[in-house]
């Protein structure tokens, strides 16, 4: 069992940047591949980022490459996510979530995550 807390949201001008962090309580957080999804008003849940158990591999959604980045500390069992750059259309609630089989892959499929946070709120100001 994973249980997760997500924090750092906020309301930032277009061009800012915020760092949230999920925090994980259970002894197999570094078992687990994280991601990050939000969902926009109006939305469905979309896929942000991933980020492999051991932290050796990641990947992104085309919308936020080379602006986001996941990370992880599997001593703290924490994961973050640097958002730079940011734009109104990154606007949602942001969700950190584990995925149910330990040592799996990097995925973006929500199906793969079992382990979900309540999320927090993003807003951009344009």
């Amino acid at each position: 069992q994973v249980q997760l807390v997500e924090s750092g949201g906020g309301l930032v001008q277009a061009g800012g940047s915020l760092r949230l962090s999920c925090a994980a309580s259970g002894r197999t957080f570094s078992r687990h591949t994280m991601g990050w999804f939000r969902q926009g008003p109006g939305k469905e849940r979309e896929f942000v980022a991933t980020i492999s158990w051991s932290g050796g591999r990641t990947f992104y959604a085309d919308s936020v490459k080379g602006r986001f980045t996941i990370s992880r500390d599997n001593a703290k069992k924490t994961v973050y996510l640097e958002m730079n750059s940011l734009t109104p259309e990154d606007t949602a609630v942001y969700y950190c979530a584990a995925t149910t089989a330990t040592y799996a892959s990097a995925t973006s499929y929500r199906s793969d995550y079992d382990y979900w946070g309540q999320g927090t709120q993003v807003t951009v100001s344009s």
